[in-house]
């Protein structure tokens, strides 16, 4: 096999979306096994409300990360907006490697920033003040010891609050800011950045210090799957059926 690395993300893995479940198994088992590392670039799950979540899809998935690891494929996890309360937990179950929200890995000699992507969505103010609130750590600490029904029900209140301020937000406000954009990727000195979270693959060419640069966003995985492949002469968005060629 040739050298590759594959990223993923936005997969939103709930008990409601078995075909997105399946469909990760599959990619898990006949891709992942045979690349150089997986990077999975947040929001995993549809919602995390902590490891100790009693939950047969979040052992399956942990139980997939720790074979394909096993199977000499490093795994690494980027938390996203939905699941950033996975913890080390889950990460010893499955055998993953967490990283910081903000990465630069050499791919392929490449100095990459990987990234979920939500930081870059500047212009959604409202979204960046939940999140600098929802990322304090002695907050977590005390939601982490409420009553597991009782941060189950939070968890549904945010998702239903979540989709209808989504609905009433326009699009442009829930996409990055190109002068962040621009930002970022100076302050780590890179000229590729990858991404999700903003559900629009994509590979974006710009200029950042007078040089050509790309900015890779992975798609979600609501009606097919999204596979960023890379290789040391290239790299490729794929897309990727939800049912297999027998079920279709």
């Amino acid at each position: 096999m040739k050298p590759t690395t594959l990223f993923i993300a936005d997969l939103h893995l709930s008990a409601g979306r078995p075909d997105i479940t399946a469909a990760f198994m599959r990619f898990m088992q006949q891709e992942a096994v045979h690349a150089d590392a997986l990077y999975v670039l947040g929001d995993l799950f549809e919602f995390s409300i902590g490891d100790d979540e009693p939950s047969t899809l979040n052992d399956d998935v942990a139980a997939a990360f720790k074979l394909c690891v096993e199977q000499g494929t490093p795994v690494y996890f980027i938390h996203g907006n939905r699941d950033f309360m996975v913890g080390r937990r889950f990460a010893k179950q499955a055998n993953v490697s967490l990283l910081p929200e903000h990465k630069v890995i050499d791919l392929y000699g490449e100095p990459t920033l990987i990234m979920h992507g939500d930081t870059l969505c500047i212009d959604d103010a409202g979204y960046q003040r939940y999140r600098r609130i929802t990322r304090w750590g002695w907050l977590q600490w005390l939601f982490l010891r409420l009553p597991l029904r009782f941060r189950m029900n939070i968890a549904d209140g945010i998702r239903s609050k979540s989709a209808q301020s989504k609905d009433e937000k326009v699009m442009q406000v829930m996409d990055v800011n190109q002068a962040e954009v621009v930002r970022q990727m100076q302050r780590y000195k890179v000229q590729m950045l990858i991404h999700g979270h903003t559900h629009r693959p994509n590979i974006h060419s710009l200029c950042i210090n007078e040089q050509a640069a790309q900015r890779i966003v992975l798609g979600d995985w609501y009606t097919q799957g999204s596979v960023l492949v890379v290789t040391p002469h290239g790299y490729d968005l794929q897309s990727r059926q939800l049912f297999s060629e027998e079920k279709a």
